[in-house]
């Protein structure tokens, strides 16, 4: 049975809209914090859903949020930060003080579930600081238990319409003659946001999923490499792949930091050091993940729009 009433941190963001969209067709009262009302315009239809302009990280609105919630979807997340030990302030900002202020707030506000999404790959000796802030950021969110029970989910590369990874490349393929990749050989074993999502409501719902861990994976294995030539092949934009070895990848990660929104980073490269796959069942309860090649072509790019009007075409005929 579904918690009647949810606050989901992150909410407007890519896997969070998901989750909303996920919980709203339960028929499940959503409370959707953002700090610019206008970038969750998308959210609104939603028949179940609050969505309310508000600072997360300030623990007094956080209680605020907390009144009248039964459970609390834990997904905010960023992928860079000025460096620091273990880890740069903006990862210990999202990954960790938030984690640690959600955990507070429910407490106070007698709030008994959170479900919290993490990454695969965090670990406290992890060669990068967003993994190691990653871990951090669990150890957060453990420390609830007992008052609030906890599932923590650890969720490869995510992809899906909107997702700001394989669309990335493919904006990057189609502006650009080649490739100069770092990281060509890290292994991925990318996640359908639907699948996230779903796992996501289904652990509000399970009493056997309090207390656990569960990665998140896709059915299929990919270097960067060959995720790189994939994106290429469905969107038209075919373009040679050149790897770079470490050295050279942070040299080029360097200088893509000093752009706003940096492409990659130095942290990033240092992350891929560290396969991202599933060390064994991809997904929790016997799901049955959905292929990359199931979802990739419906979005992606020329070659989706040129079979769209062959088919188009074949019908008129």
């Amino acid at each position: 049975m579904y918690p009647r009433k949810v606050l989901i941190v992150g909410g407007s963001g890519f896997v969070g809209s998901a989750v909303a969209s996920q919980l709203a067709a339960a028929g499940v009262a959503l409370v959707l914090p953002t700090r610019r009302r206008d970038r969750a315009r998308h959210l609104l239809p939603l028949p179940t859903a609050e969505v309310v302009e508000a600072d997360v990280f300030d623990p007094p609105t956080l209680r605020r949020l907390m009144a009248g919630v039964d459970a609390v979807v834990s997904l905010v997340g960023v992928l860079h930060s000025p460096s620091g030990q273990p880890y740069g302030p903006a990862f210990a900002r999202a990954h960790v003080e938030l984690p640690t202020r959600l955990v507070a707030a429910a407490r106070e506000a007698g709030v008994r579930r959170i479900v919290h999404v993490s990454a695969l790959g965090a670990d406290a000796n992890g060669p990068s600081e967003y993994q190691r802030s990653k871990a951090a950021g669990e150890a957060a969110i453990r420390a609830a238990a007992p008052d609030v029970a906890w599932t923590i989910l650890r969720p490869s590369v995510i992809f899906g319409p909107g997702d700001s990874f394989l669309n990335l490349f493919a904006s990057l393929l189609e502006a650009f003659p080649l490739m100069p990749l770092g990281g060509a050989g890290a292994r991925f074993q990318p996640v359908y946001v639907g699948d996230v999502a779903e796992v996501v409501a289904e652990s509000l719902t399970r009493a056997d999923a309090a207390g656990q861990v569960f990665e998140m994976a896709g059915p299929g294995v990919y270097t960067l490499k060959q995720l790189i030539e994939y994106v290429g092949q469905v969107s038209g934009h075919r373009r040679p792949v050149i790897p770079l070895p470490e050295g050279l990848a942070m040299l080029q990660a360097a200088a893509l930091e000093c752009l706003p929104g940096p492409l990659m980073s130095r942290d990033n490269v240092r992350s891929m050091r560290v396969d991202n796959v599933a060390s064994g069942a991809p997904q929790p309860w016997g799901r049955r993940p959905t292929p990359l090649e199931a979802i990739a072509p419906t979005w992606l790019g020329e070659a989706n729009k040129r079979a769209r009007l062959a088919a188009s075409m074949l019908r008129r005929s």
